[in-house]
């Protein structure tokens, strides 16, 4: 197996910590908010020189926040997806790249919640309880649908074998677990877990993104990797098998791009206050005293605000549905309600971050300053999936009472 890192040539996750038994909302907020103050004063710099966050997601494990979705009855607390959407918030206002990392973490359990079977659930939730993560090998580059796919599980005299090459694989430098979509021998989609340390797995650091840095979402290669079947998921069944798995996932892009935003407007408002300069037009002696300035800076919290609630209200209604048998209408009710949220919490991050400059002035641009990291995290994590198409998923659903498609994006 080989890894690459431009920062820690041939770093690999360590092994599984002594993760800290998280039990409630209160604790999960208390440990995501002490883990923001340890990644907030170095953000700029890791941005800036592109150091990936190595320590940082220990010290994630270490809290035991990667645990709180896993169910009662495997052992872990459940908690709510309100505070899992806080959780996330909280660690991407302070360092949205490092808060970004476990987002297909917490994906994948949704998925394995939805379609594992005893056994399956059973083994994964006991790594993830041990303090283990979960990456992504994610979408095949070129020109074809994102839904593409050309790498293959196959049955062989030594057992299964998975062969591929993958791209946007958020997390998998950092993960103990990586798994990716492939097709099968009878043609069907399935999700296959492959092992960071399995033979034929290389994780490549070739991410090269003017935003997001150091996510390190780069490449994954397969070759020939020993598959046991317990690490195969049957991603073919969810088109007859209602579930959360989608509209969990874009929740958790949703808040995301909701600390963005948050940390955006908290820049300006420091900034404005401590050192811009009054127009001289305006005969006032502070910036912060600027009519047109006080306008924005109320409608930009007026905005956030609103985001914030929805994805909020999104939240709630998951954890409403979630504690009932999942039907084709819930379960289109659930993506709807994260759709509307996810419209705002993009419009909010991408407004945010580029109003920040026009209040605080041409001082604000110095590199100094590393305020441009707001828009291009802002816009570089609001492309996973265009927003356009949440209106077009609302208004049919509205207008015509389609049922959105499922998959991870929705």
């Amino acid at each position: 197996m080989s890894k690459s890192n431009t920062n820690d040539a041939g770093r690999r996750p360590a092994p599984a910590v002594s993760a800290a038994r998280i039990d409630n909302d209160v604790q999960a907020i208390a440990a995501a908010t002490a883990l923001a103050d340890k990644l907030r004063p170095q953000a700029l710099l890791r941005d800036r020189e592109r150091i990936l966050p190595w320590d940082e997601i220990e010290a994630y494990s270490e809290t035991g926040l990667g645990a709180i979705t896993v169910p009662k009855a495997y052992g872990g607390p459940e908690l709510s997806f309100v505070t899992l959407v806080r959780v996330f918030e909280i660690l991407c206002a302070a360092d949205p790249s490092a808060g970004q990392i476990p987002q297909n973490h917490f994906g994948v359990l949704a998925l394995l919640h939805d379609l594992g079977s005893e056994e399956q659930k059973r083994r994964f939730y006991a790594d993830i309880l041990r303090g283990e993560r979960i990456g992504n090998a994610g979408p095949e580059r070129g020109r074809n649908a994102i839904s593409h796919v050309t790498t293959r599980i196959t049955a062989t005299a030594d057992g299964l074998r998975l062969t591929g090459r993958r791209f946007y694989s958020t997390g998998a430098l950092f993960a103990h677990w990586i798994p990716t979509r492939a097709i099968d021998d009878e043609g069907r989609a399935v999700q296959v877990w492959a092992r960071f340390d399995a033979p034929g797995v290389s994780v490549i650091d070739d991410w090269s993104s003017f935003g997001q840095r150091t996510t390190a979402s780069g490449t994954v290669e397969f070759d020939n990797v020993p598959v046991e079947p317990v690490q195969v998921l049957p991603v073919w069944q969810a088109a007859d098998r209602p579930g959360l798995w989608g509209p969990i996932s874009q929740l958790m892009q949703a808040a995301i791009d909701s600390g963005i935003a948050r940390a955006a407007i908290d820049d300006a408002i420091a900034f404005v206050r401590d050192r811009a300069r009054p127009w001289m037009d305006s005969g006032l002696e502070r910036a912060a005293d600027d009519p047109t300035i006080l306008h924005e800076i109320g409608r930009l919290e007026t905005d956030y605000q609103a985001a914030q609630a929805l994805l909020h209200h999104a939240a709630s209604v998951l954890d409403e549905l979630s504690a009932v048998p999942v039907t084709a209408e819930t379960s289109a009710k659930a993506s709807v309600a994260v759709a509307e949220a996810k419209i705002l919490t993009t419009e909010i991050a991408l407004d945010a971050s580029e109003t920040l400059f026009d209040l605080a002035g041409s001082s604000s641009t110095r590199a100094a300053h590393g305020l441009d990291r707001h828009w291009r995290n802002a816009r570089v994590h609001t492309l996973h999936d265009p927003v356009r198409w949440k209106y077009h998923l609302l208004g049919n659903y509205y207008l015509n009472g389609a049922h959105p498609a499922r998959h991870q994006w929705n």
